[in-house]
């Protein structure tokens, strides 16, 4: 009988897809555990986004449909994660169609966040400093235009993600055809990275300058906000860009160690960029509300008091 239950034993622990508690691998933990965090955190918030709208009468029109894309698509983002943190600690159950449909829907979702984010800086410069401003039919086409990058930044991943057995269980990750395709998908994340990254950072510095006598930006407040944007931003980022680099160093010096290194710990670094999907409710919709009760109010006024008025009542925009 101890024969037979020590040969069941060693075979539930030798299934396929099957792995003990005892022997998880604390990099696969620290990743599940963020991914459970910003789930957990995530989701309400954006849902409450969604359903309140909190105080978003005070914003243009293109403010509240990015603010609404914003929200929807870290929604989206954030309802893959159950089934990766499912991947991540027992391993890959389904078929090789659904590792790359899931892996492409959630690159998608993470670039149309990331794109949103980016959209909404490029209008509070193009607002406040050109005083330009879309009709409903520039803002669907904006809208589409974003999807559509999105996806075409999501199909790298598409290509790239295969099923890989490792220690009797199946991963879905990436596998690359060559070093020059793995050079290709890592280039391209970082200078899509940097370049979102360099648009929103110089479009809150060139707002911020044109209108600094404003009351507005002379609010502790607003300065807060715009700093945490820039600066979650930065280290949110971080990591997924120095594993990018590390990468194409590795591949350029032909150093397998630093190639293993960056393999282990991208799920790490990429949980650490998912953060970012729980920051946006605060950082955007939730702060807007507090920042618009600093707007000024349009009242009845003379024409040459509308003049002198910061610029156009534009203020109003700006969040």
């Amino acid at each position: 009988m101890d024969q037979l239950n020590s040969t069941v034993a060693t075979s539930n622990s030798s299934s396929p897809g099957i792995l003990r508690h005892d022997t998880w691998d604390p990099r696969c933990l620290l990743p599940a555990v963020v991914f459970s965090l910003c789930f957990s955190v995530g989701l309400p918030g954006n849902i409450a986004v969604i359903i309140l709208r909190p105080n978003w009468e005070h914003l243009s029109s293109l403010s509240q449909s990015l603010m609404l894309n914003l929200a929807v698509s870290d929604l989206l983002c954030l309802l893959t994660l159950p089934l990766w943190i499912h991947s991540i600690l027992y391993g890959w159950t389904f078929n090789l169609v659904s590792c790359k449909v899931l892996t492409s829907f959630s690159h998608c979702s993470f670039f149309g966040s990331m794109l949103t984010v980016t959209g909404l800086s490029i209008q509070r410069y193009l607002v406040v400093v050109h005083r330009l401003k879309c009709n409903q039919v520039q803002i669907r086409v904006m809208l589409v235009l974003l999807w559509l990058v999105a996806f075409i930044l999501s199909i790298p991943s598409l290509v790239v993600q295969q099923l890989e057995t490792d220690q009797e269980r199946i991963h879905c990750k990436p596998e690359y055809s060559s070093d020059v395709q793995r050079m290709a998908v890592l280039l391209t994340e970082i200078l899509c990275g940097a370049v979102l990254y360099s648009i929103v950072t110089f479009s809150y510095i060139r707002l911020k300058k044109k209108i600094n006598q404003a009351a507005f930006f002379n609010n502790p407040q607003t300065n807060r906000l715009v700093t945490s944007i820039i600066v979650s931003l930065f280290i949110l980022w971080l990591p997924c860009f120095i594993i990018n680099v590390l990468g194409i160093t590795g591949l350029c010096l032909e150093h397998e160690g630093l190639l293993k290194f960056c393999t282990h710990n991208r799920r790490i670094a990429e949980a650490v960029t998912f953060v970012n999907v729980c920051l946006n409710p605060l950082l955007y919709a939730f702060a807007s509300n507090k920042m618009c009760s600093l707007c000024p109010k349009k009242k009845p006024m003379q024409e040459n008091q509308r003049i002198s008025q910061t610029p156009d009542n534009t203020t109003e925009e700006i969040l």
